[in-house]
């Protein structure tokens, strides 16, 4: 009997292991499904991130900037509010070399 045992321990971990591959293959489809990307009426690349708030990648005075802003509605249109940041490229990638640290501190509050 116990033979049979452990057949069934590895029949089950070799199910376990394709389980676990059937479940790595659906997240890819769900970052697609969650991205928002858009392009606004300037030609700007914008995801939006909740209610009235958006990331966006635009350019100024021959820059290119992250935007991460409030927008409020006025005259049918959407208009950039006096709430967010805009970060340069440098400023970006610093805090995308950051997130690891962000999401530490975010754990650890």
């Amino acid at each position: 009997m116990p033979k049979n045992k452990d057949k069934k321990k590895v029949s089950e971990s070799e199910s376990s292991d394709s389980d676990s591959s059937v479940e790595e293959k659906p997240a890819p489809s769900k970052k697609a499904k969650t991205s928002n990307l858009e392009k606004d009426e300037n030609g700007d690349y914008s995801w939006h991130l909740e209610k009235m708030k958006y990331a966006k990648v635009r350019t100024f005075q021959g820059k290119v900037y992250v935007d991460i802003r409030e927008y409020y509605q006025s005259d049918g249109k959407m208009k950039p509010g006096k709430k967010g940041i805009s970060l340069s490229v440098d400023q970006w990638r610093r805090i995308k070399e950051l997130m690891p640290e962000i999401d530490e501190a975010i754990k650890e509050m």
